[in-house]
């Protein structure tokens, strides 16, 4: 099967078992959602929303993110990944978005990758959930699913990235990323998983795939 069929049929059956696709991160703004997507490098997003809450009680806007010190936003955060570096790049993010944005958050991928702490990653989720610009953003999900199932063979997320825009419709890019994900978590674990008894994998992954992480006696 082509990839471009392959695609096709997976984007139905991802239509049909995960219609809904809330964004994981909480969030009120495109601000709070930037700083989320942030915290949440090598964190899980259950862990980033268990300390958002306390950390956008006191600093819900640039502005008063900004007056925080450096070690209280590290206090909110502390339980996370990575937390000094963060809490560093948090407080000269909304430093710089009052600097040079006006307190806003800018809508183009340039000036989002400019700013302490964002990658491409990063602003691809707010470039599409904010502002409902086509991205597809490629989290460790996306990349092993998409190798799993014959859509990429790209070693890097840019890669993955690039071959997943070129096989899905543009206009179905932010959805796509989200239930992909969702998939991930719910049906398509990394470990311990049956490819065989998968709805896509038992048919996306090739047979040497299904037979090296399934095992031929399962």
């Amino acid at each position: 099967m082509r990839r471009a069929q392959k695609a096709t049929r997976i984007q139905e059956i991802l239509d049909e078992l995960i219609p809904e696709t809330p964004i994981p991160l909480t969030h009120k703004d495109p601000f709070t959602l930037l700083i989320a997507v942030l915290l949440s490098a090598q964190t899980t997003d259950a862990r980033v929303n268990e300390v958002t809450p306390a950390l956008f009680r006191a600093g819900g806007t640039p502005a008063r993110m900004a007056q925080l010190e450096e070690g209280e936003i590290l206090g909110h955060i502390r339980r996370i990944g990575l937390a000094p570096t963060k809490a560093r790049n948090v407080r000269r993010l909304a430093q710089q978005l009052l600097d040079e944005h006006a307190g806003d958050v800018p809508e183009s991928f340039e000036e989002l990758e400019a700013l302490p702490g964002v990658g491409h990653k990063t602003a691809s989720v707010v470039m599409a959930q904010s502002f409902g610009v086509p991205a597809f953003p490629v989290d460790t999900h996306i990349h092993r699913l998409a190798a799993r199932w014959g859509l990429s063979r790209g070693t890097t997320v840019e890669r993955t990235e690039a071959d997943l825009k070129k096989v899905f419709p543009e206009a179905a890019w932010n959805k796509l990323h989200l239930q992909i994900i969702y998939f991930g978590r719910q049906y398509c674990r990394a470990r311990a998983h049956d490819l065989r008894g998968c709805p896509i994998c038992s048919w996306a992954a090739t047979q040497r795939r299904i037979m090296a992480e399934s095992g031929p006696g399962r």
